[in-house]
């Protein structure tokens, strides 16, 4: 696909486009409406693909649970190894700008069958939880205030860390808004032992001392958005001397590990990040 409508979608889902303005921006890159109306759904997510791991596979249990310690009405999706015997290590999945939907619900199924007790935490459930409109989502990530939005993730390390059948260790891993909230999380919770960001928003350079966590960020090579941040961000890391990881990820775009997005999915990169990513983890949260 023209890397031109694959950066216009970019801009239209970061960068506070109308869909109005994005549909006649991508006609006119396509030829026609007729055009823009084939290439829509390819760049669009397909949540009938979310289901890598199924909700019903026998290896896991997965129930809604409320985060005590942040806004009214925080939930997560609590997904843990089925039978396990001994208390097993926790990891925050922080969804991208749309809120926890089918695809960021697979990933946190996925992270359970990995060893994890693993909790999809929805950061719009204090506003009546993540809407099937994904343009509604986009709009509700955006009225977030960000007090709310670290106060809930460390509420959420707090209930975890507590839990009888955790380790005591708490990990994040977040994708797109996500993984700038990974990185913020980092910052401003000292408790968080791991943190993975795959293509966020970095934080400032002078708070980055103040990390306790070990760090891995995955980077696409196309995401000149997000990318800009990177020299800042690691200088400060090397500065600071963090533990951290830099993966670039070579001619892949923003969202490339989301399988659900026939447009940006690169099933090698995300393949290796998520290897990169499960030994870090477990590396980390032991």
């Amino acid at each position: 696909m023209d890397q031109r409508i694959i950066d216009l979608y970019d801009d239209f889902t970061h960068g506070g486009m109308s869909r109005r303005s994005f549909l006649d921006k991508l006609a006119a890159l396509a030829g026609s409406a007729a055009g823009a109306a084939a290439i829509l759904p390819i760049l669009q997510n397909n949540y009938a693909q979310a289901q890598t791991v199924p909700e019903t596979d026998p290896r896991i249990t997965a129930e809604t649970v409320d985060i005590p310690g942040g806004q009214p009405g925080l939930k997560g999706y609590l997904v843990k190894p089925k039978d396990a015997q001994a208390k097993l290590p926790t990891v925050i999945v922080i969804h991208e700008n749309r809120g926890l939907n089918p695809h960021i619900r697979d990933v946190t199924r996925r992270m359970a069958t990995e060893g994890f007790i693993a909790l999809g935490l929805d950061y719009l459930s204090p506003m009546g939880g993540t809407p099937a409109d994904e343009d509604k989502g986009r709009e509700m990530i955006g009225q977030l205030k960000q007090p709310d939005v670290i106060a809930n993730g460390k509420a959420t390390v707090a209930y975890l860390r507590g839990r009888p059948d955790s380790n005591g260790k708490v990990g994040a891993i977040g994708f797109c808004w996500g993984g700038g909230a990974v990185n913020s999380l980092a910052v401003n919770e000292p408790n968080l032992n791991a943190g993975v960001a795959y293509y966020g928003g970095q934080p400032k350079a002078e708070d980055v001392p103040k990390m306790q966590a070990a760090i891995m960020l995955h980077y696409a090579s196309l995401d000149e958005r997000i990318n800009a941040g990177i020299p800042a961000y690691e200088a400060a890391l090397k500065q600071a001397g963090k533990t951290y990881e830099i993966h670039m990820y070579q001619g892949v775009n923003h969202a490339f590990n989301n399988d659900t997005n026939a447009a940006r999915y690169d099933k090698t990169a995300a393949d290796q990040a998520w290897q990169r990513t499960v030994a870090f983890l477990k590396k980390n949260l032991a």
